[in-house]
This record gives structure tokens, C-alpha cells and sequence, in this order.
């Protein structure tokens, strides 16, 4: 919860931040409105190792009672402890985050691999069509030919067939 004050004088900031053991954090500050709309943003975070889930916000008249920003610490063991385990579990994402970063650019290496193949079987393709056609353009070529000089005899067997029966 972060419980704000709007002071009488125009400090930067004053107040103080601490965990609590219900595992939520209390922030409490005086400042200028409009720069602690900006700390709000700012501590509303969701990104990277940090997502806080709610932000409720009150706002108080200024007391005063602040002059500095400062951090409020439990017990040196405790926040060693929740530091340790923070880091511990940061360095864990981390490393799950290599691994996945790992398998993506495996995947995205075989992906390219198999584009590379299938560019190369289109060109074969491609190339094997372009002889096809060329072959089929003969062939019928070599088909016209042989037709033209076949009826060309036929013409010619008629005519003198004509010619000895006297049809001519």
C-alpha cells in the first residue's frame, strides 16, 4: 500500500519504503502531486524480474513528519535470507531463461535449415520443370514432323493410287 502526503513545501521526496511480513510492501511519502504521480507510475512495475499485482494508493493530508527517503530494514539475518532467495531465484529464471533462449535459437536454426532446403528443392523444381517443358516443346516438334511427312505420303499414296485407276 502506498499511503501519500502532499507536503506544504515542495521537497523531491521524504518518507520511507518497508516489507512487510504479509510479504506485501508499504510506501509511504511526501512530495510534490505531480512528482508523486510519477514515483506511482514508477513503482507500478511490470517488467522483467519484477510485476507488482496491485497497486491500492490512498492520499493523506501532509504531516510533515518526514525529512528524508529512507528504507526501513527487519532483522540483517531475515533480509539476508530474502536476498539470498531473491537472487537465488532470479539467477534460476535466468538460467531457465538461457535454456529457453537456448532451444528458441536451436528451433530457429533447424527452421532456417529447412527453409534453406526447401528454397533449394523449389529451385531444383523449378529447374526440372524448365527441362520438362523443353523436352515436351521437342518432343512435340519431333511429333508435327513425323506427322506432316506421314500424311505427306499418304497424299502422295492417294495420288498415285488415283492416278492408276485413272481418277485423276
Amino acid at each position: 500500500m502506498i499511503s501519500s502526503r502532499i507536503p506544504h513545501e515542495s521537497w523531491e521526496f521524504s518518507g520511507y519504503v518497508e516489507n512487510l511480513e504479509d510479504g506485501t510492501v508499504k510506501v509511504v511519502c511526501d512530495g510534490d502531486g505531480a512528482k508523486l504521480e510519477t514515483f506511482i507510475s514508477r513503482v507500478n512495475v511490470q517488467k522483467d524480474f519484477i510485476a507488482v499485482p496491485e497497486l491500492a494508493v490512498s492520499y493523506e493530508a501532509p504531516t510533515g513528519e518526514f525529512t528524508l527517503f529512507r528504507i526501513k530494514y527487519g532483522d540483517l539475518h531475515e533480509e539476508l535470507g530474502d536476498r539470498f532467495d531473491v537472487g537465488f531465484g532470479l539467477l534460476a529464471g535466468k538460467i531457465d531463461a538461457g535454456r529457453e533462449e537456448n532451444k528458441q535459437d536451436q528451433m530457429l536454426e533447424k527452421q532456417d535449415t529447412t527453409m534453406g532446403a526447401i528454397e533449394s528443392l523449389s529451385e531444383q523444381i523449378d529447374h526440372g520443370k524448365d527441362e520438362i517443358v523443353s523436352e515436351l516443346r521437342t518432343v512435340r516438334v519431333d511429333l508435327k514432323t513425323t506427322q506432316e511427312a506421314r500424311f505427306a505420303k499418304i497424299e502422295d499414296e492417294i495420288a498415285e493410287i488415283k492416278a492408276k485407276i485413272g481418277m485423276v
